[in-house]
């Protein structure tokens, strides 16, 4: 089975190269690293809302990039900052994945970046 990686080469915060793929394909499986609110290499937005929207546009763009849609997603990791975006952040999430949301497991955690949340994903495609 090949394995196929995406955006192994890209930058993230200051320039720097990452050591991770932002996805790698393998049988049908996409799993999609840990994305937060980055754009062109920085966190943007003030609040949980406007993060939580450009955290799953970033998701959205990296699986178009492979192909796949929020349809594929079958589980979601989510980490929040303040326990208090929780409500604010299913609303946002919620106008997304609809009414056939992916399994999911939410936890409260510091974040290695000055965000207010990360979400990771996996998504599959059969043959």
């Amino acid at each position: 089975m090949p394995i196929k990686r995406y955006g192994a080469e890209k930058a993230g915060a200051g320039g720097q190269n990452l050591p991770f793929a932002r996805a790698v394909e393998a049988g049908g499986w996409l799993f999609v690293s840990g994305q937060v609110a980055m754009k062109d290499g920085e966190i943007v937005g003030n609040g949980i809302v406007e993060q939580t929207h450009l955290t799953i546009k970033n998701i959205i763009a990296i699986l178009e990039e492979a192909g796949y849609g929020l349809e594929h997603v079958v589980r979601c990791g989510v980490w929040l900052d303040d326990p208090r975006d929780f409500w604010s952040f299913n609303a946002v999430y919620k106008s997304y994945f609809g009414e056939h949301p992916p399994a999911r497991a939410c936890v409260q955690s510091h974040m290695m970046v000055d965000c207010k949340v990360e979400i990771e994903c996996v998504a599959y495609k059969g043959p």
